[in-house]
């Protein structure tokens, strides 16, 4: 297993970004300025995207899991790896919908509730976003902290 950062050709990976974020224009609004990390184990198998906001906080703006690895483990190995990439991360935020198995996923990994945003999802989306079954609505914040 490896994991890498990309610095330059983003795009490459957008495939597997779109999986979390299926707009690729919101997707480019946080590409560019964000760190993006790859975990390869004989192939691609999960990636995420990761922005500075201010003085000990980033912001975890994407993590994908390619569909035939998920449950393995990967996205957690990443979310550790990112979160202990930057010495100064005091917080790290990450955004999501309000989905069980999601929001399951981030407290395993050492996220709770922070806040939310109402209406992120009908408001900036052009289309109904769908996950699990469940419409999204209010983007749901979680923290972890140092």
């Amino acid at each position: 297993m490896n994991i890498m950062k990309v610095a330059t050709n983003k795009k490459e990976y957008i495939e597997l970004l779109l999986l979390a974020d299926e707009q690729e224009d919101m997707i480019d609004k946080y590409l560019d300025k964000g760190d993006m990390f790859v975990l390869e184990d004989n192939g691609v198998k999960a990636e995420c995207v990761v922005t500075y906001e201010e003085d000990g906080t980033y912001e975890l703006k994407n993590i994908a899991v390619d569909p035939n690895a998920q449950l393995k483990g990967y996205g957690k190995t990443l979310v550790e790896y990112v979160f202990d990439y930057y010495p100064d991360c005091k917080k790290m935020f990450v955004g999501t919908g309000d989905v069980p198995s999601t929001l399951g996923f981030y407290h395993k990994c050492g996220f709770s509730e922070s806040h939310r945003v109402e209406n992120f999802f009908i408001d900036n989306y052009d289309h109904i976003m769908i996950e699990d079954g469940i419409q999204l609505v209010d983007m749901v914040y979680l923290k972890r902290e140092r």
